[in-house]
């Protein structure tokens, strides 16, 4: 033996969610990797009189779990700013803006965000009630998807919208009757106003990193890809994480996933190479390009094969938008995968999904096979003939299954716009299993909850619990069940699924020697009780190398 083990977590339930899925009782560190895993007699020869002893007294411990898709500096920023998540009500918003107001009279600008489409009428917020609130300061409030924002007068009058303002390309204003804004801006409309507020800084982004940081750690967060890495004066979190990795304060570990400005074309490839190079620091490794290929089927901007429907049930002409055209997307994927860029791609409806597929398909034909695990996020639907390209091309299924539950925004703003049949295809998580998929599992955090926890209740159970304020009202209809996986599957969806897609699967992702230490202690055994009891398990130990980012409870 070269030496004791530095750490020793012992008499605890250890799920090491290595091939076999096995378990073991007691695990020792030394340097931060893992040196023993087995018994408490096993691990016993590497304790030695420096080394520090953590009893577990049972507790579940599992590899660090790894976000594959979630976005911590303006989910910080948002903890900082006007927060209207954890809010599902007008009453709610209006008086955490008027409070937030009263709080920061001298800003120019409300800015902040993470309101509910569920909560408004056909999911679009009007100024009005802005209006009373701030008459005289503009707002700028995203929705919780970042897929539109609420806006009040002050700012439509700043940006010179009005009812002879025509919808961009890759956008739509909401309207009233008689034309004019009503205050919700979808998709490129949102920059009509968003290019007058005052920018995030990289001070922001790093405030923003900070909090969330923190935050994610505490819910046994150990990795993400971060799936918007911003290089412009708009959204400024590429230094932010640069400088954090630099001076060591960056303690998860990040890919960052590179914006692919999608009014630009393959010019701007030169610059995320360079930022790719320079980026490359500590425990941050900016090596994915992200391309938004539609917007959400809540705005009828998520691309769809067949049209969607009137409220009436009937076929409209909109197919929603691909903001990227599909055979430029295969040029650009095809070249980007040529320089070694992984490519994180956001579709949403079925038809942005094919045209993702298509494009790695195109890179498969021009370069050859190789080991870039390009992934599509979100997959709400995917047509059924596609099911099997996943594992044929090798595109890793990153999900995010909060989502899967009926809720409003689910049945008043979707089911009905797509049809039943469509509908009973969404977020086909078991479908993508069976078909040898990689499954890898994402929050899109502040989208909606980063808990892993909560996340894997529903994709096990297709279902919200009762008092689950995130998605309203509790449904006790599960969400097409047949879609159900697991847990051991939604473990490894969050541990060696999210570590593939990060190519960190050779450094954590499973409890085994030779890999960094990087796990999470729970105050219970998972694996105990009914799986209703899971959301109640609390993270009380959370080591990245080794090292404590996170302690609470007895292990404090």
């Amino acid at each position: 033996m070269n030496g004791h083990a530095d750490l020793a977590l012992v008499n605890g339930s250890v799920y090491t969610v290595d091939a076999a899925r096995s378990w073991a009782q007691a695990v020792g560190v030394r340097a931060g990797r893992i040196v023993a895993v087995g018994s408490d007699e096993d691990v016993r020869e590497h304790i030695g009189s420096s080394t520090e002893v953590v009893d577990l007294q049972g507790r579940t411990l599992f590899p660090g779990f790894q976000d594959a898709h979630v976005h911590p500096p303006s989910g910080g920023l948002e903890m900082l700013r006007c927060d209207l998540n954890e809010r599902f009500t007008l009453a709610d918003y209006a008086t955490v803006i008027a409070a937030y107001a009263a709080e920061h009279p001298d800003i120019p600008w409300i800015l902040g965000g993470g309101w509910y489409m569920g909560a408004f009428p056909g999911g679009a917020p009007s100024k009005d009630a802005l209006d009373r609130l701030l008459p005289d300061r503009p707002a700028f409030l995203d929705s919780r998807d970042g897929h539109s924002a609420w806006v009040n007068s002050r700012a439509l009058e700043l940006a010179g919208i009005d009812a002879s303002t025509p919808d961009p390309a890759d956008g739509r204003i909401e309207r009233q009757q008689d034309g004019s804004p009503s205050g919700t801006l979808h998709e490129g409309a949102m920059d009509l106003i968003r290019a007058l507020a005052p920018p995030d800084t990289t001070a922001d982004s790093a405030a923003g990193l900070r909090v969330a940081q923190t935050y994610l750690h505490s819910l046994g967060i150990t990795a993400w890809q971060d799936a918007h890495v911003g290089l412009d004066t708009t959204y400024q979190t590429f230094d932010a994480y640069v400088q954090a990795a630099q001076c060591g304060d960056l303690t998860a570990r990040v890919v960052g996933t590179l914006w692919w400005d999608r009014h630009r074309g393959d010019e701007q490839i030169d610059g995320l190479v360079d930022a790719r190079a320079r980026g490359k620091v500590g425990r941050f490794s900016p090596t994915s390009v992200k391309i938004m290929q539609d917007g959400v089927i809540e705005n009828f901007t998520a691309g769809m094969i067949e049209p969607y429907l009137d409220a009436e049930g009937r076929p409209t002409e909109n197919r929603g938008l691909s903001f990227v055209e599909p055979e430029r997307l295969n040029g650009y994927v095809t070249k980007l995968d040529a320089l070694g860029f992984q490519v994180h791609f956001h579709a949403i409806g079925d038809r942005a999904v094919r045209e993702a597929l298509d494009a790695v398909e195109a890179a498969r034909r021009e370069n050859g096979p190789n080991d870039l695990r390009h992934h599509i996020a979100h997959i709400q639907v995917i047509h059924p003939d596609d099911l099997p390209r996943f594992r044929e091309l090798g595109v890793v299924a990153n999900g995010q299954p909060l989502w899967a539950a009926h809720d409003s925004q689910m049945d008043e703003l979707t089911i009905p716009f797509i049809g039943p049949e469509r509908a009973s295809g969404q977020y086909p998580f078991r479908s993508l299993v069976a078909s040898g998929a990689v499954l890898a599992f994402g929050s899109d955090w502040s989208v909606s909850s980063p808990n892993p926890l909560d996340e894997m209740y529903l994709a096990i159970r297709r279902q919200a619990p009762p008092g689950y304020a995130e998605l309203g009202e509790h449904i006790e209809e599960p969400f097409f069940p047949e879609e159900r996986i697991d847990l051991p599957t939604a473990i490894a969806a969050f541990t060696m699924g999210s570590a593939y897609v990060n190519h960190l699967d050779d450094v954590t992702g499973s409890i085994e020697v030779g890999k960094e230490a990087d796990l999470v202690a729970f105050d219970r055994d998972l694996f105990e009780g009914p799986i209703e009891e899971i959301r109640d398990a609390s993270v009380e130990l959370t080591l990245v190398a080794g090292e404590r980012v996170h302690a609470a409870g007895s292990l404090t």
